[in-house]
């Protein structure tokens, strides 16, 4: 039960139906009872937790490479968590409890730079080879932007990523894999960063190559 301490136009301590009354540093303030859950654990409850486990056991692989690719949207939020909300609601595939990442759909960099075109993805030793067409001075891309790439192992839950590789201009990126990555399938990206840092495109999916070595 709440108490009147100054008539019935001063403050209260204590419950009054759905409120609670107190004072903090001589100031009288009110405040809703919380409201209770019943069902803490709903479907919609446990599937946003689902999704969110499966999204970061990916994207934490690729960090370093998130870090600078999603940055622009790192608006009160980290980079990896800007890339959870697009991978969540855009690049999750399957049902309460068994989902994936669409792979094709997977964005690594976003942003304003003019991204990679035709690209082309091939083996180099024991590694893969990105390719494109130069398209320096289409948009806003420069010669002197630099390769942000992924190339991701689902069999191993692991990547190797590049950050500041190669120029635009020079067309190829080589990536080398580890050794026992050999007879597994492995899926590759793309984007840019200007020199400077500041700005990033949109990356660019190659596909996925198996690793004959």
């Amino acid at each position: 039960m709440g108490k009147i301490k100054k008539g019935i136009l001063g403050g209260f301590s204590g419950k009054v139906g759905t409120v609670i009354g107190a004072t903090w540093k001589g100031i009288a303030y009110m405040r809703s009872l919380p409201q209770s859950v019943k069902n803490p654990r709903t479907l919609l409850q446990r599937t946003q937790r689902s999704k969110f486990s499966v999204a970061l056991a990916f994207l934490k692989t690729i960090n370093s490479v998130l870090k600078i690719g999603w940055k622009a949207f790192a608006v009160r939020q980290s980079p990896i968590n800007a890339a959870m909300s697009y991978t969540i609601d855009n690049a999750m595939t399957g049902n309460y409890p068994d989902y994936a990442i669409d792979l094709a759909k997977v964005v690594i960099s976003r942003g304003s730079l003019t991204p990679a075109f035709d690209a082309e993805l091939g083996a180099a030793g024991n590694g893969v080879l990105l390719k494109w067409t130069d398209n320096s001075g289409v948009g806003s891309a420069l010669a002197t932007d630099k390769v942000l790439a992924a190339v991701v192992n689902q069999t191993k839950g692991d990547a190797v990523t590049v950050t500041g590789g190669a120029t635009r201009s020079s067309g190829r990126q080589e990536i080398a894999l580890p050794a026992d990555w050999v007879n597994c399938e492995v899926n590759c990206y793309l984007g840019f960063v200007s020199d400077d840092g500041k700005d990033v495109s949109n990356s660019v999916y190659f596909g996925s190559i198996l690793i004959i070595g």
